[in-house]
């Protein structure tokens, strides 16, 4: 099956490399509007397939993407020296105003897969730019802060992280929400598991953990510029579970009806993705203080929206 990939920066490229590697699809088209840089990754991308697996890997203009059945929209702008955030969402809408119809236009039964941040307030633009229903048009959201709490949670207490079960709802940013209260291990509710094994989960290694979350990207990107590398394989591991039709939970940002009492919001709640799209959106059970600290993040989301006119 075919996938595109729109904006083939530091993020759609490593998503390209990612879905490459891991064989996600059969054929990869790579879109930028810059044809050389599209290119020049295509053609990079393709000489490490044969030490992985058989995938055809080429850059085209939007008319290649015909066919596709997943888009991953990577482009967008990045933000200059004293701008606000709103003027960034602003530069963004604009680029998006450009790309989604060029997209659709060429593949209008595809899955939206939007990477360009703030994710979760250019989802809500990508989605009233396309026109088409919500579930088809999906943020990868939280899926890289869930990752990350997942690995933290895992390493403190010296199990797999892909033996814990824990979310990160709300905004992919500041607001964001570490669902405590519903984690576990192994099947085994966080604070007992913690306790068999003697680990202390007090309110020093919550702060510690919440912030080695919460504040990832800043000490990344202060590193080395920018996170390209657990995004990319979130988005290719998004990929293949629409192209497989899986069914898997995932915290990932659609435009939903109401949150908290905010209504019409983009942010992330576990939702289950399969072929057409988000299938299903669960309601976790939360503490107070978590829905709480849910309904702040959606405020947020919701007034960024409105002061751009979407």
């Amino acid at each position: 099956m075919k996938i595109g990939v729109v904006g083939v920066g530091m993020v759609g490229s490593s998503a390209a490399y990612a879905l490459a590697l891991g064989g996600v699809g059969s054929e990869l088209v790579l879109v930028d509007h810059n044809p050389k840089l599209a290119e020049a990754h295509a053609e990079d991308i393709l000489h490490a397939t044969p030490f992985a697996r058989a995938v055809r890997v080429r850059a085209g203009d939007y008319g290649a993407l015909e066919g596709s059945a997943v888009v991953v929209i990577a482009a967008g702008v990045g933000q200059k020296p004293g701008e606000t955030r709103l003027e960034l969402l602003g530069r963004n809408a604009r680029v998006f105003e450009q790309v989604i119809p060029a997209v659709l236009e060429a593949a209008p039964e595809a899955v939206l897969l939007i990477a360009t941040n703030p994710v979760d307030v250019m989802t809500q633009v990508a989605t009233r730019i396309s026109g088409r229903p919500e579930s088809r048009v999906i943020g990868s959201g939280t899926i890289l802060d869930t990752a990350r709490f997942r690995a933290l949670l895992g390493e403190w207490l010296e199990v797999s992280p892909q033996s814990v079960h824990a979310y990160v709802l709300g905004e992919h940013g500041d607001s964001e929400v570490l669902v405590w209260s519903g984690a576990e291990v192994g099947g085994v509710a966080l604070e007992e598991f913690a306790r068999q094994s003697g680990k202390s989960l007090d309110e020093e290694v919550r702060r510690r953990i919440d912030d080695g979350v919460r504040r990832a990207a800043y000490r990344i990107i202060e590193g080395k510029g920018s996170t390209y590398h657990g995004i990319g394989a979130g988005l290719a591991r998004l990929v293949r579970a629409i192209l497989t039709d899986e069914r898997s939970a995932f915290t990932l940002s659609t435009l939903t009806p109401e949150v908290e009492g905010v209504r019409e919001v983009a942010l992330s709640l576990p939702r289950i993705l399969g072929a057409s799209g988000v299938l299903r959106t669960l309601e976790p059970q939360l503490s107070p203080s978590e829905c709480q600290a849910l309904g702040h993040s959606a405020q947020v989301l919701k007034q960024a929206a409105v002061e751009l006119g979407f």
